[in-house]
């Protein structure tokens, strides 16, 4: 009788925890993996900018064609950000592996070498964005328009029920699932070997256990996260779109992870529940300096 007591309060204590936890995040979705179930909603059909999780859709096609890993790509000129101006460290003229293009699109969400993924997918941009076309039909992802590669542009839109299914479907990739998960990489440009890091810092943190992850930015569609991750001993996917700050962003995902553990691994799975609004506005300054999108 008495554990079937502290079953109830734990339960009881976690789901309030659900129903108080303020999160800065617009959009949130939190699904349980194996049984679909929602863990915690948010403005969840709210179609905005998606920023960089785009990213993962580039590489599902570009792996889809089932193109030469070894293939050597050069970064061209066209592949230059010309609407945001972001920043690159991949320099033009450097040649690399197709393999290691995806790798920085990916892992540290460059928009150069996503963007030669694109160029040089057999039929060039324009077939590159049927393919697109195609994967997002096939998936079923009825909310979610993309019209380039990088998620450079505010036309690039989800909401972050159709984002669950997406990393749904990232998922089935190993090469996303290893690529996405390495917190750093050594890759050589030009002669010269250059260390490049994952965008999320909560991959290898102390911790977590991240199967698959992606983030996002851009002016219009805020700090975004894409993440696998398992947590109460199970595996669930966590959707966060347009957070005011990185450190909002990483906040709400480090919330969400306590919460779905609970007080006690083996305490009992939370009800669905709506995360509060309620969240104090932090003043977030603003420098001259343009920030690279991710």
């Amino acid at each position: 009788m008495l554990k079937k007591i502290v079953a109830v309060l734990l339960s009881s204590f976690t789901a309030v925890s659900f129903a108080a936890v303020p999160l800065g995040s617009q959009s949130v979705l939190v699904v349980e993996d194996a049984t679909g179930k929602v863990l915690l909603e948010k403005n969840a059909n709210d179609q905005v900018p998606i920023a960089s999780l785009t990213k993962l859709m580039t590489a599902m096609v570009v792996l889809d064609a089932k193109l030469d890993m070894n293939e050597k790509i050069e970064i061209d000129r066209t592949d230059v950000d010309t609407l945001k101006h972001s920043a690159s460290r991949v320099p033009v003229g450097a040649k690399l592996s197709r393999g290691d293009v995806l790798q920085l699109a990916l892992m540290s969400s460059d928009n150069r070498a996503a963007a030669s993924l694109a160029r040089t997918y057999p039929g060039g941009a324009p077939a590159f964005r049927m393919a697109v076309r195609n994967k997002i039909r096939t998936l079923g992802l009825t909310q979610t328009v993309i019209e380039e590669p990088t998620g450079l542009s505010p036309h690039n839109m989800s909401t972050a029920t159709d984002l669950v299914k997406m990393a749904s479907a990232a998922s089935a990739y190993p090469e996303i699932r290893r690529i996405t998960t390495d917190k750093k990489d050594i890759i050589n440009i030009k002669g010269r070997k250059v260390e490049y890091h994952n965008t999320n810092r909560l991959v290898g943190a102390k911790g977590w256990d991240v199967g698959l992850s992606k983030t996002g930015y851009t002016e219009e569609a805020g700090r975004c996260l894409i993440m696998r991750f398992k947590s109460g001993g199970k595996n669930n996917t966590l959707v966060l779109l347009n957070a005011g700050a990185n450190s909002v962003r990483q906040m709400d995902a480090v919330k969400i992870r306590r919460l779905i553990a609970g007080p006690d691994e083996k305490a009992e799975k939370p009800k669905v529940m709506k995360a509060s609004a309620k969240t104090k506005k932090k003043a977030v300054k603003q420098t001259k300096r343009v920030r690279r999108a991710m």
